[in-house]
């Protein structure tokens, strides 16, 4: 056990008076492109990060629930009972861990009490989905202690089901999946209609590249309105061109779309089109060029994100053009909008002038100093004690 998972044991047994049975993690996540396009029944190619949130948990004799974490250790551990868990029961962070076991429940399985404490080192509201992340630790540490045997594709299903319906946010399947399904050195190419996913090759460090994260500081929230409204412009514009999802649109449609949906409509379609389809040329270019080639692509999906979508902001907008301007192969924002994080991929020699730069621009536009550090792609959900 390393120190950091000692500590976290230790604390545990601190907290609750008892050693726990084993400490899970999962990864957060960096999207490399596909934007929106998961509730849209679309693609992704999504990663797992190095930075993630570790779980201590032990099975208790009855149905109670005892959720704490390092980061709020002064605070009463938030209880809950299993047998009456409901439907946006829990409000706050712990509706994430509860939200887990509650869907777990609904899901036809049956859980212990338990004990969790958890610890976090993936920043929050940074678009790198702590979120996921947490009901992904939750996730596989119920699995495990409940001896459910669940598959990781169901155990995304049921964090998303959390997600959805105790926390409230209308967020896709793509950040449980890839905190669940990733492996170093590669990306997650999903298809959220289906389920199927393979890995494809992402050796930025064998490329002598670098992908920064470019954290704003401006914190967003997919269970307020931004997120949502887009949800239904999509939705609206899904049923006014007789299609299930948008992903049942290719770029061809896209001149008879512009026919039949309203203007803002139909800029929110050209998004989630035009995103599935780089997401698709993203995968081609991996597979036989390399990542070096992928800079255009992400370029192109954020002024998409920018003018069609319209979730970006003052903050990304300037991390991005900033990274651009000061040597940077290809950046956009990523995650959900409104706020968060941007990317930006680099030649590991041009990284300090980008950061530089970076850091001069918010400076000088008054924005609070952005958090920027760099991600390879790591390995997904596991047991670590």
């Amino acid at each position: 056990m390393n120190s950091t998972a000692q500590d976290l044991a230790t604390a545990f047994t601190d907290r609750f008076g008892t050693e726990p049975d084993g400490l899970w993690s999962a990864p957060g996540r960096v999207n490399v492109i596909g934007e929106h396009t998961d509730y849209n029944d679309g693609f992704v190619l999504p990663f797992a990060i190095r930075h993630s949130t570790t779980v201590a948990a032990a099975v208790r004799s009855d149905r109670l629930v005892r959720v704490a974490s390092t980061f709020a250790p002064d605070e009463d551990a938030v209880v809950a009972d299993l047998d009456e868990l409901s439907e946006g029961s829990v409000e706050g962070w712990a509706a994430y861990p509860l939200g887990v076991l509650w869907a777990l429940e609904q899901s036809g399985y049956r859980c212990p009490g338990m004990d969790l404490l958890v610890d976090s080192s993936v920043p929050v509201g940074a678009g790198l989905s702590s979120s996921a992340a947490l009901e992904c630790s939750v996730a596989v540490a119920a699995n495990e202690l409940a001896q459910a045997d669940i598959s990781r594709r169901e155990l995304a299903v049921i964090g998303q089901l959390a997600e959805n319906r105790m926390v409230g946010a209308p967020t896709g399947i793509m950040d449980q999946s890839a905190s669940l399904l990733g492996e170093a050195g590669h990306a997650v190419f999903l298809d959220c209609r289906s389920g199927a996913s393979r890995l494809v090759p992402l050796d930025l460090e064998g490329a002598g590249l670098e992908l920064m994260v470019i954290d704003t500081r401006v914190s967003h929230s997919h269970a307020t309105g931004g997120y949502a409204a887009r949800r239904r412009s999509c939705e609206l514009g899904a049923e006014m061109m007789g299609v299930a999802a948008l992903r049942d649109l290719s770029v061809k449609d896209l001149a008879e779309a512009a026919g039949v949906l309203d203007e803002e409509t139909f800029r929110r379609v050209r998004h989630i089109v035009t995103e599935n389809a780089r997401v698709e040329d993203a995968v081609e270019v991996l597979t036989r060029k390399g990542p070096a080639e992928l800079g255009p692509l992400l370029v192109a999906s954020h002024a998409s994100m920018r003018d069609d979508f319209e979730i970006s902001c003052a903050e990304l907008d300037t991390a991005v053009d900033t990274a651009l301007e000061a040597g940077a192969l290809g950046a956009r924002m990523t995650g959900g909008g409104f706020g968060g994080s941007a990317i930006a991929l680099a030649r590991v020699g041009d990284v300090p002038a980008i950061r530089s730069a970076v850091e001069t621009a918010f400076s000088a536009a008054g924005f609070r100093s952005p958090v920027i550090f760099s991600v390879l792609p790591g390995a997904g959900a596991a047991r670590i004690a």
